[in-house]
């Protein structure tokens, strides 16, 4: 599970070749959710104050996201984004 970011307990990590549409995952303890890069729609189940974050961490690194996105289907090193602060 290549790890591109951390912050708050919460990992956000990518799959190389993945399904698409492009999303990326994040994980906080038990919970996982699933999150499209492009439409922020999010499966899965999180707490509710984590899941902010990770909204909030999503709309500030789209663009980054999806270069690591092409990145991963290509199987090459994935660049690590800024936690969120």
């Amino acid at each position: 599970m290549p790890e591109i970011s951390r912050f708050l307990g919460i990992v956000i990590a990518m799959f190389y070749r993945d399904h698409a549409p492009a999303h990326f995952h994040a994980f906080y303890g038990e919970f996982e959710i699933t999150v499209q890069i492009d439409s922020g729609v999010v499966t899965g189940e999180f707490p509710r104050r984590a899941m902010a974050h990770v909204l909030e961490w999503h709309s500030l690194h789209k663009a980054e996201l999806l270069a690591d996105w092409d990145l991963a289907r290509d199987r090459r090193p994935l660049k690590k984004i800024s936690p969120l602060e």
